[in-house]
């Protein structure tokens, strides 16, 4: 029964859509954890740590806090939410975390590296247009045009992470043949 009702925990596509809404810029540790306790899905300090050591997740790009000496905190793409939902799913099909380790490492630098250049880029545009330079009503423009094309690139970002999963999946390999009795195709 528990492994029943553990299973429904599992993040939907709109769960997970909704969560990239409502954090464009990221999320931390933290704030991951709770997405993920709060549903009933086990995730834990030390096994979010753990993944990022082992590269199935990105490492957090350090955000300043506002304020004299508020130091900064490590802020992660809203695509972990989507990996770490996704390794989760692996695992209820009894996948070692070193299948899912191998599944994930053909395009994932590639895409991290696509998905921190976009934030880059969009982050530089802001600090553009805050300058005095542009009035208050192109500096409006402005920022709606990046705001939306924050929002592509996340569609754009989880677009690509779903191309990704279907070509790296283990799954791919391998095909349910009866109740959870997994055979090669």
């Amino acid at each position: 029964m528990a492994a029943a009702s553990s299973k429904k925990a599992l993040l939907q596509e709109k769960d997970l859509a909704a969560i990239e809404r409502a954090h464009p810029n990221g999320l931390t540790s933290a704030q991951i954890i709770q997405i993920f306790q709060s549903r009933g899905i086990r995730l834990s300090e030390a096994t979010f740590r753990k993944y990022v050591q082992l590269g199935l997740l990105p490492r957090s790009r350090r955000v300043g806090t506002k304020g004299k000496h508020r130091g900064s905190r490590g802020i992660y793409p809203c695509a972990t939410v989507r990996r770490i939902n996704s390794i989760k799913a692996l695992m209820r099909k009894s996948f070692t975390i070193e299948e899912i380790q191998r599944s994930f490492a053909a395009f994932k630098q590639r895409i991290d590296a696509v998905e921190n250049a976009l934030g880059e880029l969009l982050k530089a545009f802001e600090r553009e247009i805050a300058k005095p330079q542009f009035d208050v009503s192109l500096r409006r423009q402005l920022t709606a045009d990046v705001d939306s094309a924050r929002a592509a690139a996340t569609a754009l970002v989880r677009q690509i992470l779903e191309i990704e999963q279907k070509i790296s999946s283990p799954v791919k390999q391998l095909r349910v043949a009866g109740e959870g009795t997994l055979t090669e195709m």
